[in-house]
C-alpha cells in the first residue's frame, strides 16, 4: 500500500459519531441489562444528541458552502446530508425502542405507568387538576403572535406547547400562541395510585395541554403540539482581539441565546400549518425537522431512573475502595514518599485526590498548590480547599479554563469565586484550551523543598469520576515535580523550559513523540523483530496518525486499539489494516482513561494522558502525556488493557467500518468493567467475607425489532 491518504480509507468522523450513539441505543435495545439502566441508556442517546447537533451540526453548516473535504473525501454539504438520513433513522429506533419495548416493560416489571389523559383515573384527574392550577398555571407566560407582538425568541432546548387559536365560532381569523415550559416545574410529576407497587407518571407538557383552553378563555384552540429548538453553540471566542477573555466568553454566551436553530423536533400531533409557521419564523429546513411519535425530548428518562426505589431493576451499588495503601493512611504526603500510588477511578475511589487537596489546605509544611481545572461538579471540594488554602495563607495558583464546553457560566463563577478567596487565577491560554489534568503541591519538609505531583487522564470532578473511567497517580519523583514546575511556569508566564524530563506535553512536542513511538515499532517489525501497539482512547480522528497506524500495520506491527466513539481508522482491510484491530466498550461506565503501549523491543512504553489521537488533543489543546514509571503500576496497566481486549460482552468489534457484537459461542463471558470491579473489591478488602459484586451475565442476545 503506498496511498495511505486515500479517502476510502478512511470513514466519515461524524458518521462514525452516530454509529457510536447507535452503540449505545443497542445496549438500551439489550434485554440482559437491567431496565432501568436500559432507559438510562435511551436518555444518553438523546443527550449525546443534541450535543451533537449544537457543536458538530451547527459547525458543518457553518462551512457548508466550502467545497473542502475531510480526509474520508466528504464535503460538509455531503456530510450534513448524510447526518441528516442516518439521524432520521437513529430517531425512529429511539422511538421504537421507547414505545415498543421500555415503555410496556416498565409498566409491567416495575409498575411504573407513564400515562396519558386518556389513562387518568378520576382521582388521577382531580390531583392533575388541582396540580396544574396551584403549581403550574401561576408561572405560565403564553405568547400571542400578531402585527404588534413579533415572534418571540425560542430558546435552546427549551420545550413549548405551540396552538392555532380563533376568537369566536363566526369569526375565522386565527392568531398562533406559544407557551414555553417553564424549566423550574419538574418534567415529571408523580401521580397518586390506587394500586399497590403500581406507580403512576405523568408529563408537565401533557398537563399543560390538558388546561391549555384555560390560558385562552375567550379563544378556542384549534390545533396545538409540543415542539422544541436547538441552537447554534458553536460560535467561535474572538481571543485575538479580546481585552478581557471573561467578558467575551459571557458574550459569547449570549450570542448562543439566539443563534440560527439547527434541528426543530415537534410531535406527531402538528397539522400542517403549525409546522408551516414553526419553519418559516425559525427559518428551519426540511431536512432539520423532526416529527417525533412519542414525548419530545427523551432525557426525561433520567428523572424517572432517579425515581426513590427500584433497586432491584438497576446494577448492583458498588461503592468505589479506597486503595490499599491509603486504608488507615496517617500522612498521605509519607505514603506517597515510598512510591508512586494509583489510582483507577470509578473502581477505586476519587476521595483520596480530594482529601490530598484538602489535607495541604491545612498542612503547615505547604507552600503552594497549582492546578488546572478544566470541569468541575456543582459543588466542588477541590473548589472549597483551593479557598481555604489561599485563606491560610498557601501560594494557590489555578488555571480555570473558562473555554470548556458548556461549562463556561460554571467555570467563570468558579473562577471569581478563587480569586475573590485570594488565589491567582490564570484563565486559560491564547487560541489554546487546556486540557490537561495535573496538581502540584509544594512543601517545605527537613530535608528540603519536596513537590508532590498528581497526574491523571481525568476532570477534577467529584460526581463524574464516580462514573467516568479514568487513571491517575500520586508521585513525588523528583523529574516529575521538576517537569510540574515548568509546566506551571509556562501557564502563568513567557517561561517555556528548554527541555523536559519526563511530561510529553501538546502542542509542543506530544504530536513528534507519538509518531516516534509508532515508527520505533515500524523499525523493529522490519527488524524480524517483535512489534505491538496497544492504544486506548475517547476517539481516534488524527489523519496522519491514522497513516502512521496503517503503515505500522502494513510493516507487519501488531496494533490493538481501544476506542470508545468515533473511530476514522478501518480495521481489519487487507492490504491496509490486517494486523490492526479496533473495539469498542459501553458498559456500566464511561469508558475516559487514555493508555498508550509501546513494546519497543522488550523495553515496554507505557503512557497514561489527558489526550486523545485527535487534531484538536495533538495542536491545538495543552495536554499532557506522561509515563507510568513504577513497575507495580506498569502491570496493572497492562492487565487492564488485556483485560479489555479480551471483553466478550460489552465490547463491539470494528470490521472495515462496521460495528458488531462478539459471537459468545466457544467463549468465556467477560464483562471487563464488572472484572475490574471484583478484583478492586477482593484487593482492597480486609476480611474474606467483604461484601462481593453480582456479575452480570447475560443470556440473550439484544431484542431484534
Amino acid at each position: 500500500m503506498d496511498n495511505y491518504s486515500d479517502p476510502k480509507n478512511f470513514i466519515n468522523r461524524e458518521l462514525s459519531w452516530l454509529d457510536f450513539n447507535f452503540r449505545i441505543l443497542n445496549e438500551a435495545r439489550d434485554k440482559n441489562h437491567p431496565l432501568f439502566e436500559r432507559i438510562k441508556f435511551l436518555a444518553i442517546t438523546a443527550s449525546n444528541l443534541d450535543e451533537f447537533f449544537m457543536v458538530r451540526v451547527a459547525s458543518l453548516k457553518n462551512i457548508s458552502s466550502v467545497d473542502k473535504r475531510d480526509c474520508a473525501g466528504m464535503t460538509a454539504k455531503e456530510q450534513l446530508e448524510a447526518i441528516s438520513k442516518k439521524t432520521h433513522k437513529l430517531v425512529d429506533m429511539q422511538y421504537s425502542t421507547y414505545a415498543r419495548s421500555l415503555l410496556p416493560l416498565l409498566a409491567k416489571e416495575a409498575g411504573v405507568h407513564i400515562i396519558r389523559e386518556k389513562d387518568l383515573t378520576e382521582k388521577q384527574r382531580k390531583f392533575v387538576t388541582s396540580y396544574f392550577h396551584n403549581e403550574i398555571f401561576p408561572i405560565l407566560t403564553p405568547m400571542a403572535v400578531d402585527s404588534s407582538r413579533p415572534f418571540p425568541l425560542i430558546q435552546n432546548k427549551v420545550l413549548n406547547i405551540c396552538a392555532i387559536v380563533k376568537k369566536t365560532e363566526e369569526n375565522n381569523v386565527k392568531g398562533f400562541v406559544t407557551v414555553p415550559i417553564p424549566t423550574i416545574c419538574p418534567r415529571v410529576i408523580e401521580l397518586p395510585s390506587e394500586k399497590k407497587n403500581e406507580y403512576y407518571f405523568i408529563l408537565i407538557e401533557d398537563i399543560i395541554q390538558m388546561f391549555m383552553q384555560e390560558l385562552f378563555t375567550s379563544y378556542k384552540i384549534m390545533d396545538s403540539c409540543v415542539y422544541r429548538v436547538m441552537r447554534d453553540a458553536d460560535i467561535p471566542i474572538d481571543e485575538d482581539d479580546s481585552e478581557d477573555l471573561l467578558e467575551e466568553i459571557q458574550k459569547n454566551l449570549k450570542e448562543r441565546e439566539r443563534s440560527q436553530v439547527i434541528r426543530l423536533e415537534v410531535d406527531d400531533t402538528v397539522t400542517k400549518t403549525l409546522l408551516e409557521i414553526l419553519s418559516n419564523e425559525l427559518n428551519t429546513k426540511k431536512e432539520d425537522i423532526y416529527i417525533i411519535n412519542g414525548p419530545v425530548d427523551l432525557t426525561f428518562l433520567n428523572k424517572v431512573y432517579s425515581q426513590k426505589g427500584f433497586k432491584e431493576y438497576k446494577y448492583p451499588d458498588y461503592t468505589p475502595q479506597i486503595p490499599p495503601r491509603l486504608q488507615d493512611c496517617e500522612d498521605i504526603f509519607d505514603e506517597i514518599k515510598k512510591g508512586d500510588i494509583f489510582l483507577h477511578h470509578p473502581y477505586y475511589s476519587f476521595k483520596p485526590v480530594t482529601d490530598l487537596i484538602e489535607t495541604a489546605a491545612t498542612d503547615e509544611k505547604t507552600l503552594a498548590i497549582k492546578q488546572t481545572l478544566y470541569r468541575v461538579s456543582g459543588n466542588s471540594p477541590i473548589i472549597r480547599s483551593l479557598e481555604k488554602a489561599a485563606q491560610n495563607g498557601k501560594s494557590v495558583t489555578v488555571l480555570v479554563e473558562l473555554k470548556a464546553r458548556f461549562d463556561e457560566k460554571n467555570n467563570i463563577v468558579w473562577a471569581r469565586k478563587l480569586e475573590n478567596a485570594g488565589c491567582h487565577v490564570i484563565y486559560g491560554l491564547l487560541g489554546l484550551k487546556t486540557h490537561s489534568k495535573i496538581t502540584e503541591i509544594i512543601r517545605r519538609e527537613d530535608e528540603g523543598i519536596i513537590k508532590y505531583v498528581h497526574l491523571a487522564t481525568g476532570n477534577y470532578n467529584d460526581v463524574t469520576a464516580n462514573f467516568y473511567t479514568d487513571m491517575g497517580i500520586f508521585t513525588c519523583r523528583k523529574e516529575y515535580g521538576v517537569d510540574s514546575g515548568a509546566f506551571f511556569n509556562m501557564l502563568s508566564g513567557f517561561c517555556e523550559p528548554k527541555k523536559w524530563n519526563k511530561l510529553i506535553v501538546a502542542p509542543i512536542w506530544l504530536r513528534e513523540k507519538t509518531e516516534s513511538f509508532i515508527e520505533r515499532e515500524i523499525k523493529h517489525a522490519k527488524e524480524g523483530k517483535k512489534a505491538r501497539i496497544i492504544a486506548k482512547m475517547n476517539s481516534l480522528v488524527d489523519q496522519e496518525i491514522i497513516e502512521y497506524l496503517y503503515r505500522a500495520s502494513c510493516a507487519g506491527v501488531k496494533v490493538d486499539l481501544i476506542v470508545r466513539g468515533i473511530c476514522c481508522l478501518r480495521a481489519n482491510v487487507p492490504g491496509l489494516s490486517e494486523n490492526i484491530t479496533v473495539r469498542s466498550i459501553t458498559g456500566r461506565y464511561l469508558e475516559h482513561t487514555r493508555i498508550y503501549y509501546f513494546y519497543n523491543d522488550g523495553e515496554e512504553n507505557i503512557f497514561c494522558a489527558s489526550a486523545d489521537w485527535m487534531n484538536r488533543n495533538l495542536n491545538k489543546r495543552v495536554e499532557i502525556m506522561f509515563p507510568i514509571e513504577d513497575d507495580e503500576i506498569r502491570e496493572k496497566i497492562k492487565h487492564v488493557l488485556d483485560v479489555q481486549l479480551e471483553d466478550t460482552l460489552r465490547a463491539s468489534v470494528q470490521n472495515n467500518g462496521e460495528y458488531s457484537k462478539i459471537d459468545l459461542r466457544g467463549k468465556n463471558k467477560i464483562d471487563s468493567q464488572v472484572v475490574m470491579m471484583e478484583e478492586a473489591m477482593k484487593e482492597c478488602a480486609k476480611q474474606s467475607d467483604e461484601k462481593h459484586i453480582d456479575a452480570f451475565i447475560p443470556r440473550e442476545k439484544p431484542e431484534d425489532f
